[in-house]
């Protein structure tokens, strides 16, 4: 079994990184601290900055098919850190440590993603309405990238911004979370052994800068950092999105999802059970892709549910290390206060709830471990439009899928959303224009779990942002539109005349 301690010595995390500073580390598996770390105050946050507009003038003059390599090298820097940084993943945000070894295997498939990438930032070729005219549509580097990360996600996140950022041409500033602070200075080591293996990178191409709000609100409001790229709660994002758009900067936005799960009278049971199962506990509810709603037909339901609570009764909680465990901890105390305030509430509206009590208390004194919880709603008109980060499962019944979807979508949140169904008339409705609200509309399987070839993102209250796959390369790149006349004539266009 590894230790802290072994696994920041792999990650060359010495003690004058992690032991020099005054932010404290806990790590939510048993509430200890683990770690003191040095924050960046507004000198060094600008001089941070400083450097990396200086790198970025530097880098977007590297052909992007090098620009590449370095996310090549990386990405196998990663897959040979693989198993201590997943650890470290599991250690200091509380997720299950085969989950920890998923996020990082999302960097490596971002970063395989960003290397062919880099050979494809293509263009257009427009057809003029002017004779003897070409136009073209050819896309930039921007300028530095400031990425703001939340807790729960502590080390993806970073990757699917960089790896494309990099390749596009631009420099990185990472401002993490600061209950996970440790992810983010082993994610820069690794990125810096990656440098010094392909040689001649510019200094201050990627940097970490730590602290608490206010090192990130200097970050968002800081007009020489084009684009922020923020994860996090729709309360941060309201602040965000004001700020840079204050100073016409650009915002990527991936805020609060409050997901749902439609299961369809043709649905195979066994297979949603699975899914829903997934989706609402995993990462103890604080994924942004948590399933937190379900809308049950009425002719499966009593299946249904009775099959989810036993299935609930297998859930093994404990330390996310050990490999039996399927839910580790809360982050902390706060979380579990709004769970449980979230549960009071319910039954206070009529729901009967089952689990949701403090688990391991008494082994782990200082932690916050709980049982996931199942509520089943009363008949409403509307469900639940609060998100609360915690294993909830709010259950409604239905008898119409027109007033299932129209539920479904009635909430702030946009971002997934998923029917179990055989039946492809209902697939088919679920996934067109009349159907989900969501940046994400699955069929046949959860709302958790996205694969990076997919721009990833929501509507409405998540932020609109994409990360990731698909053309979400272009939120990192400024467009220029260019005409070359090669005639010996000057015609207006929408054929304008104009007599000298």
């Amino acid at each position: 079994m590894m230790n802290i301690e072994s696994v920041l010595a792999s990650l060359s995390l010495n003690e004058a990184k992690t032991q020099a500073g005054n932010l404290l580390v806990t790590s939510p598996t048993n509430g200890e601290t683990i770690a003191k770390v040095a924050m960046h105050n507004s000198t060094q946050v600008g001089e941070a900055i400083t450097q990396s507009k200086a790198a970025f003038n530097e880098w977007r003059n590297v052909p992007a098919p090098k620009r590449g390599e370095l996310v090549r090298v990386l990405g196998n820097k990663l897959r040979n850190h693989k198993e201590s940084l997943g650890a470290l993943v599991s250690m200091e945000c509380g997720k299950i440590y085969q989950e920890g070894l998923g996020e990082v295997q999302e960097m490596i498939d971002i970063c395989d993603l960003a290397v062919g990438l880099s050979r494809q930032l293509f263009g257009l070729t427009i057809a003029s309405e002017r004779p003897g005219h070409k136009m073209t549509e050819s896309w930039h580097p921007i300028g530095p990238v400031g990425i703001i990360s939340a807790f729960n996600f502590p080390v993806a996140v970073w990757c699917w911004n960089s790896a494309l950022a990099l390749v596009c041409g631009n420099s990185v500033i990472w401002k993490p979370s600061e209950k996970t602070p440790l992810t983010a200075l082993a994610c820069q080591a690794i990125f810096d052994e990656a440098a010094a293996e392909v040689g001649d990178i510019p200094e201050g191409l990627s940097q970490v800068i730590i602290g608490h709000a206010d090192v990130g609100e200097q970050l968002v409001n800081d007009t020489r950092v084009p684009v922020i790229s923020a994860t996090g709660s729709t309360a941060m994002g309201r602040k965000v999105g004001p700020a840079v758009a204050a100073r016409f900067g650009r915002s990527i936005l991936e805020l609060g999802g409050n997901n749902a799960i439609i299961v369809a009278p043709s649905a195979d049971l066994d297979m949603a059970v699975r899914a829903i199962l997934f989706g609402a506990v995993g990462t103890a509810g604080q994924r942004c892709t948590t399933t937190r709603r379900l809308f049950v037909h009425d002719s499966v339901y009593d299946d249904l549910v009775s099959s989810l609570k036993k299935a609930y009764q297998g859930i093994r909680v404990g330390d996310p290390m050990h490999e039996d465990t399927l839910v580790g901890p809360l982050i902390d105390k706060q979380s579990y206060d709004a769970m449980q305030a979230a549960l009071d509430l319910a039954m206070m509206n009529g729901g009967k709830v089952v689990g949701g009590e403090r688990a391991l208390q008494e082994t782990y004194p200082n932690a916050y471990y709980v049982n996931p919880a199942i509520v089943e709603m009363p008949e409403s008109d509307q469900s639940v439009q609060e998100e609360t980060f915690a294993p909830i499962l709010y259950v409604y019944r239905y008898t119409e899928l027109d007033s299932a979807m129209a539920q479904h979508n009635d909430v702030p949140q946009g971002l997934s959303s998923a029917i179990f169904t055989n039946d492809v008339r209902e697939a088919e409705l679920f996934t067109s224009v009349v159907g989900s609200d969501c940046g994400i509309a699955n069929v046949n399987i959860g709302t958790s779990g996205a694969e990076i070839g997919g721009a990833f993102g929501g509507e409405k209250e998540t932020g609109g942002g994409r990360e990731s796959g698909s053309d979400a390369w272009k939120g990192y790149m400024r467009r220029s539109t260019s005409t070359v006349n090669y005639s010996s004539d000057l015609p207006l266009a929408q054929g304008i005349e104009f007599n000298l």
